[in-house]
């Protein structure tokens, strides 16, 4: 294997990226500013800095939309600019080994791989991990034995529910509710009782701060533009408030946690039964999201501690650890 090795997770909101030289992660957001259509703007954390402030010539988008390609020239673009922003300018072959949804299409199995190929970064092994395997080694699961793990990875735009024994995947649902989904309730939900409109970024930061906020008793503070007046205003909010307006998203994430372990056969089920639940994913914070998961399906909910990067510390022992190296694969299904 190389020494320029790189394990990439995508991932809808943030890029991150493991770079076996400096053995540390690289988190960023995936978002990219395009002025007059043609000309990059931005990448990244600055182009985040723009969201929601840009005028009408530059676009800020992010390239992937519920858990697949939706630009795949601009993904490249990305993928390019970080890798050769990590190895300072001074591109060589690489090794690349990138994170992927279970629950995807061939064709977009494919486009994962293609995307790394055509990025111009000189990728000469390109390999694919399943994503929740990835969640699982990097979480210090012992994946590769008879036992089963259930674990519930609630993203930016995606939850992945999978079950996992002996270094592969029994049974994965992957559904469109998770940190976006949130934030959009969030925004609804400050509309209708405040007649406030509040953007995109300040829900979400709205939602990730709800946590401290409730443990320190405080209300949170936000600023939009009053629905009557037109003019920006600063509102106090409960978190009560908030907490209450994401019970139904929970509930649909609950439901297909249940419909999943409905499916499993029962000598997991029982190994689930005793080890419970790992929920990890950079939403899977969202206060109150565990105890509902735990409430509903009366099991033990074990949360990760490094919830944002548990995808890539996996991908990073895989590379590592040669114990780890068959849960990698290329296109064709053979394994390092």
């Amino acid at each position: 294997m190389s020494a320029n090795t790189f394990g990439i997770d995508l991932g809808t909101s943030n890029i991150k990226i493991y770079d076996k030289n400096a053995d540390g992660v690289v988190i960023e957001k995936n978002m990219i500013a395009v002025k007059n259509k043609t000309e990059i703007f931005a990448y990244g954390n600055s182009a985040y800095d723009m969201y929601e402030k840009a005028p009408g010539n530059i676009k800020i988008t992010y390239p992937l939309s519920g858990g697949v390609i939706a630009d795949i020239n601009h993904m490249e673009t990305l993928v390019r600019l970080f890798v050769n922003a990590q190895m300072k300018g001074q591109p060589k072959p690489v090794d690349v080994y990138v994170a992927i949804p279970h629950d995807v299409t061939e064709v977009e199995r494919k486009a994962f791989r293609d995307l790394i190929r055509d990025s111009n970064i000189r990728a000469r092994d390109i390999m694919l991990v399943e994503k929740a395997l990835a969640d699982g080694v990097g979480m210090d699961i012992d994946v590769m034995n008879s036992q089963g793990v259930l674990v519930v990875d609630v993203g930016f735009e995606t939850t992945e529910i999978s079950v996992l024994s002996l270094g592969g995947i029994v049974i994965s649902k992957l559904m469109k509710v998770a940190g976006r989904k949130f934030d959009d309730t969030i925004r609804n939900k400050v509309r209708q009782e405040l007649s406030l409109i509040i953007g995109e970024k300040t829900a979400e930061n709205l939602r990730i701060s709800l946590r401290d906020l409730d443990k320190s008793g405080e209300e949170a503070v936000v600023y939009g533009r009053d629905i009557v007046t037109g003019l920006p205003v600063e509102r106090k909010i409960s978190t009560g408030m908030i907490d209450r307006s994401l019970v139904d998203d929970f509930d649909q994430i609950l439901d297909t946690i249940k419909a999943t372990l409905e499916r499993t056969p029962p000598e997991l089920s029982a190994d689930i039964y005793k080890h419970g639940i790992y929920l990890t994913g950079g939403a899977s914070q969202t206060m109150s999201l565990a105890q509902h998961i735990s409430d509903g399906v009366n099991l033990n909910v074990n949360v990760s501690e490094i919830p944002d990067v548990s995808v890539s510390m996996g991908l990073a022992k895989i590379i590592r650890e040669k114990a780890f190296r068959s849960l990698a694969y290329d296109i064709d299904g053979n394994s390092k």
